[in-house]
């Protein structure tokens, strides 16, 4: 299977990519909890259905320590006793900032204010950047069609 387009490897869609990587790195640098940023990640990559984001997320949430069974449990956060409340907070945000469709009123009040709970301005900031960027990362691979399952660990450092 080969994706439709080589997207990274085309000079605009490496731009594109620079630029998005660019803000990913910020949210790296961020004080936003990586196992957060990972969860949110592949929560928001499993709702898209971007096997190839999947992947690579949850190899990377393995890599720095995350077990596999926290890794099967994401999809059904809400009945796995595995994740803080941080962590739900955060899962409940991503899944509703993935969704926005779904819904008329887009996120919530109440899944905002408790996220409001666990996380600083700075961290909201980051919260809300990194499920736009990961949905955007989704979405490209999406439409490309980019084959999952190759990824390996550190791919794109």
């Amino acid at each position: 299977m080969d994706a439709r387009v080589n997207f990274y490897g085309n000079p605009l869609g490496a731009k594109i990519v620079k630029h998005l990587y660019s803000a990913s790195k910020a949210l790296v640098d961020s004080t936003l909890p990586a196992t957060i940023q990972h969860l949110v990640e592949i929560r928001a990559s499993q709702i898209n259905g971007c096997g190839f984001c999947t992947d690579m997320h949850t190899k990377e949430a393995a890599h720095v320590g995350e077990t596999s069974l926290r890794l099967n449990l994401i999809a059904a956060w809400r009945e796995a006793t595995v994740f803080t409340e941080a962590e739900r907070a955060a899962l409940e945000l991503a899944e509703q900032g993935t969704r926005v469709a779904d819904a008329a009123e887009g996120v919530s009040d109440e899944a905002w204010a408790n996220a409001t709970k666990y996380f600083d301005e700075d961290q909201l900031v980051a919260l809300a950047s990194l499920i736009a960027i990961i949905n955007s990362y989704n979405r490209i691979n999406i439409i490309i069609k980019q084959p999952a399952g190759s990824y390996q660990v550190g791919q794109f450092s």
